[in-house]
């Protein structure tokens, strides 16, 4: 008697839709991506010759930048701690006003249509406009100063948190949910015991990755006024001192690296 053949890896390569996509598909999709990038790079004239002519250049502003100027150092600490102070207020702030948005949004909880579409629409229109812009608008109201870096960076973490957040919600394991429901368990009750022992961990880890996003973001933010190192930066670039400017970017990279490890060894201990 004899052994009935058993379905290898090229068998079932061809069980019915499991066929490859033919090769002209693959070459037309190749075909269409490069005529993209290469009508773009038209468009917006960008060529090799342009990369080309400008490393000269860039080499030069690099000479100009070092050795940096290490007694400049003491002159941007403080701005420098100010910096990271505006990153932990916004962020914390903007994650907790995420919190409520985010149970809204996620449709697995069984909000109305007519709360959860306004409030996602509200959430895409905040995560439409850049935190440059909501420094520049912050600034023209309340004035150049820190106060108005934290508030833009309250508004771009509660964008980017917000909408990861109720993304991970409506990701849960569909479980406790039912559970819950079945033994007569409210609203608030599922979200107390079936949503947040879920969710709480990639909330964190967004928080997380949200606060080094905005380290980096409020060192920039100073360049419209909002505060933090990105004031001394701007002055230096004015003034022409690229020894000073290198010094900041030196302590910026070594706040994000240092924010970057403690970060990831949280994120380790929550997942």
């Amino acid at each position: 008697m004899k052994a009935s053949p058993q379905a290898g890896p090229l068998q079932t390569a061809s069980l019915p839709g499991m066929e490859p996509p033919p090769k002209y598909k693959r070459y037309a999709g190749w075909i269409v991506l490069i005529a993209i990038l290469i009508a773009c790079s038209i468009r917006t004239e960008v060529t090799p010759y342009q990369l080309i002519t400008g490393l000269p250049q860039m080499g030069g502003l690099l000479a100009e930048m070092f050795p940096p100027d290490w007694s400049y150092l003491p002159t941007i600490w403080a701005p420098m701690m100010e910096t990271v102070q505006i990153a932990v207020l916004g962020t914390s702030l903007g994650g907790l006003l995420a919190i409520p948005v985010a149970l809204l949004s996620a449709s697995n909880l069984r909000v109305s249509r007519f709360v959860s579409l306004p409030v996602r629409m509200v959430l895409n229109l905040v995560r439409t406009i850049p935190d440059l812009l909501f420094a520049a608008i912050f600034v023209a109201v309340f004035g150049i100063g820190p106060f108005a870096g934290m508030l833009a960076l309250v508004f771009f973490s509660f964008g980017i948190i917000a909408k990861l957040t109720f993304e991970a919600i409506e990701a849960i394991d569909p479980g406790p949910l039912e559970a819950m429901s079945a033994v007569g368990g409210n609203r608030l009750q599922i979200i107390r015991y079936a949503v947040i022992p879920q969710a709480l961990p990639y909330f964190m880890s967004y928080l997380l990755y949200t606060f080094e996003v905005n380290v980096r973001a409020a060192a920039v933010l100073g360049l419209v006024g909002a505060g933090g190192i990105g004031l001394l930066l701007d002055r230096s670039l004015g003034l022409f001192r690229y020894d000073r400017a290198c010094i900041i970017i030196l302590l910026t990279l070594v706040i994000v690296l240092i924010i970057d490890y403690g970060s990831a060894l949280i994120r380790r201990r929550l997942l």
